[in-house]
């Protein structure tokens, strides 16, 4: 790892030195902060994104109380390597990666695509996962999932139109509170300016979507696989991964609680309503 262990605890997102270690033949790069104790909670990121992708309100505020770690998938950002194009593959990049720090009990935050790598490694390495939290994501075959690739690009199309950011389109509603909170969200995003993570490559950018159409076309998950306790939220108006999963998943998981869907809100709803789940959330990890 490029930063020692002795170093002082990053008390903020937008100060988190990065950090890297090595996976066999692949450097992943990474950041930690929050207490020096405790079960690790994992951050696995949504299509596309890279370490400041995440909002610094909800990893602050995570990391108050948590260790948290965020960390670049193979191939994306400043991590080494090619991205996979199935979500099995990352979700053995993500195993392997909790190994190489030293962990053997972890918590996971999968987030989108990151939901569906977290719901892959529950149900193959369920010694390594203690309690998981997931967020705009659905199950293996999973209603609307098939037709990401063709939204994001829709969405992406029209951004670079109307010179916005495809996030505001692809994350909140469109609705006054909804534009308000893109915005909001789009500033904190910006925070961190000194070592900054590079951006998603398109060729990445590519096998993540095939990866998310491949998993949207799968038979039905058997989630009754996942014996952890399972936290799921998202906002009520979804368009990425249409939010009735989130209701199914909930139902399905035989440790399942759903948290009430954030009004207003789409897949980007905990980013939205950060002051909500935040406390949701380190109440449903505590011991």
């Amino acid at each position: 790892m490029s930063t020692p262990s002795s170093s002082p605890t990053p008390t903020s997102y937008r100060n988190t030195p990065n950090r890297s270690v090595a996976v066999r033949d692949v450097t992943f790069a990474y950041r930690r902060l929050g207490p020096d104790d405790g079960v690790p909670l994992i951050l696995l990121n949504h299509l596309s994104t890279v370490l400041d992708n995440w909002d610094p309100r909800v990893v602050d505020g995570l990391a108050a109380r948590r260790p948290v770690i965020t960390f670049d998938n193979r191939g994306v950002g400043a991590s080494g390597g090619s991205t996979p194009d199935t979500i099995e593959a990352m979700a053995r990049d993500t195993v392997q990666f909790i190994r190489a720090l030293g962990y053997d009990r972890v918590d996971l935050l999968g987030l989108s695509m990151g939901g569906f790598i977290a719901q892959v490694i529950a149900a193959e390495e369920p010694d390594l996962v203690r309690k998981l939290i997931l967020a705009g994501t659905g199950p293996a075959g999973g209603p609307g999932i098939d037709k990401v690739t063709s939204l994001t690009i829709k969405d992406t199309l029209k951004a670079v139109l109307t010179r916005k950011d495809p996030k505001q389109y692809l994350f909140f509603t469109d609705t006054a509170g909804g534009r308000r909170a893109a915005h909001a969200f789009l500033e904190r995003l910006k925070e961190r300016t000194d070592d900054r993570d590079k951006a998603i490559s398109l060729s990445s950018f590519r096998a993540q979507l095939k990866a998310i159409h491949r998993w949207g076309l799968q038979a039905p998950a058997d989630l009754s696989r996942i014996h952890q306790p399972v936290l799921v939220s998202n906002g009520e108006s979804d368009r990425m991964v249409p939010s009735l999963n989130t209701v199914d998943l909930a139902a399905r998981l035989p440790r399942g609680e759903l948290e009430p869907l954030y009004p207003d809100a789409g897949h980007g709803g905990i980013f939205q309503h950060h002051d909500i789940f935040v406390p949701r959330a380190l109440e449903f990890v505590e011991p």
